[in-house]
Parts: structure tokens; C-alpha cells; sequence
């Protein structure tokens, strides 16, 4: 799971616990690169506005990758404008959540696109 608001990131990792989820989480790209390429996740988790890199740019990044290609994203984002989720979609493999997330079904909408 990848945000750079702490309290986002808590949020979503406190429910995605209480569903019995393993988690691994990142406050930035670079350390969210690493941290996926170390534990290979089931699912990513991703917020599309980060300080040092955009998370569709993190998101090409990881499907030019073999290792983490087939991997599902799903993006966090406030932006509901079509242009933007047209171009979240046109990753593969991906789904997008808006913010503010619902508490009640954050954690069944993840496991959905758990393969």
C-alpha cells in the first residue's frame, strides 16, 4: 500500500489488518518500488499523487517489469474527473477507489481483484 498521507496510509492499513491482510506499506515511490520488488504483493495498492513520482508512473514502471507485471493495482485516488480514471484504466490490471474511501467495504473491494 502506497500513500503519502500518514493518516491515509494508517487508515487503510488498519482495515486491511482487521481482514487479516497481509501488509506492507510506503510512503513514497522509490520506497514502494523497492518494498514491492522485496515481498512481491498479492495486490498493490496506490495512491496516484505522490511527492517523487506520479502513480501511474509507478504503475508503467512496474508492468515493464516481469516479476511484477501481472500484478493487480488498485488506485486510491480524490480525482473522479474521466480523463484521469481513463487513464488509470488504460493500465493493465488495474481498478481505482475513491477518496474518501468507504470504511465499511475498503477491505471486501480490495479482495476482489486478489487473484
Amino acid at each position: 500500500m502506497v500513500d503519502d498521507n500518514a493518516n491515509n496510509l494508517l487508515l487503510e492499513e488498519d482495515l486491511l489488518l482487521m481482514a487479516n491482510f497481509e501488509v506492507f506499506t510506503a510512503m513514497n515511490a522509490r520506497d514502494a518500488l523497492l518494498t514491492i520488488k522485496r515481498e512481491t504483493p498479492k495486490i498493490i495498492i496506490l495512491d496516484v499523487q505522490l511527492p517523487d513520482m506520479s502513480g501511474t508512473e509507478v504503475a508503467k514502471i512496474l508492468r515493464d517489469e516481469k516479476e511484477t507485471a501481472d500484478i493487480p493495482i488498485v488506485f486510491v485516488t480524490a480525482s473522479v474527473l474521466p480523463a484521469d480514471i481513463d487513464q488509470l484504466l488504460c493500465i493493465p490490471n488495474s481498478a481505482y477507489i475513491s477518496k474518501p474511501i468507504d470504511t465499511r467495504t475498503f477491505a471486501q473491494q480490495i479482495s476482489l481483484y486478489i487473484k
